[in-house]
């Protein structure tokens, strides 16, 4: 009697798990977001708030994806190398820092930020520097004279260097990657450094002025 419970038991967990398995393969698939002219909702808010600060957009932030909104994401695209279709797709919010990918974690957005962002202004240096830079950028966005978000500080006017000289639309390395992830994983090669500077290229006599926190590769790292 026990061992025909045991076998029934045991029937009923394998048809509740066939069940699931069944259930879960035919919930519709999440679609990336994509946002147009015509589209409405926080969304589109949270894209023109965006736009607004890094003065794209000079509308209201009213949640309606009119011509105004439409003109300021080519804008955008244009200026960071992403086909100018005016349409804020996978790509272009990515690129925004914004997760509008339909259930994916902000986190895999800001490591593709951060990696492009690594790749372009530390090409080329040791792991650990990329690492450096990576921080650099996120203790920013802790500190109160910056912007408060990962794509805001990246995109703040005259911040880096890479998004006008061309090295923000190159590929970018596998290694830029791991050092974004180690990064946002907490690790800080530089002991809070704020600025980054080449010696051998600043043109800027005051960044030589910021205290010194520590050298790594081609680069000084400074309060």
């Amino acid at each position: 009697m026990r061992r025909k419970k045991t076998i029934l038991a045991l029937c009923a967990v394998f048809l509740v798990n066939v069940l699931l398995i069944l259930l879960f393969q035919t919930l519709p698939a999440a679609k990336a977001a994509v946002y147009r002219r015509g589209s409405t909702g926080s969304g589109v808010t949270e894209l023109q708030e965006k736009l607004q600060g890094w003065g794209y957009y000079s509308g209201e932030a009213d949640g309606i994806y009119g011509s105004r909104t439409e003109a300021a994401v080519k804008s955008f695209q244009r200026k960071n190398g992403l086909s100018v279709d005016g349409v804020a797709g996978p790509a272009t919010l990515a690129a925004m820092g914004i997760s509008g990918d339909g259930g994916a974690s902000a986190r895999g957005n800001d490591t593709a930020l951060l990696a492009r962002l690594i790749s372009a202004e530390a090409r080329g240096e040791p792991y650990v520097g990329q690492v450096a830079v990576g921080a650099v950028v996120l203790n920013r966005v802790e500190h109160p004279s910056f912007p408060g978000t990962l794509s805001g500080v990246i995109y703040q006017s005259g911040a880096f260097s890479c998004l006008q000289d061309g090295q923000w639309d190159q590929p970018v390395s596998d290694s830029a990657y791991s050092a974004a992830r180690d990064a946002l994983n907490g690790w800080d090669p530089t002991g809070g450094a704020i600025y980054y500077f080449n010696p051998a290229t600043a043109t800027s006599s005051w960044i030589w002025s910021r205290p010194l926190i520590i050298t790594i590769g081609k680069h000084r790292f400074c309060a």
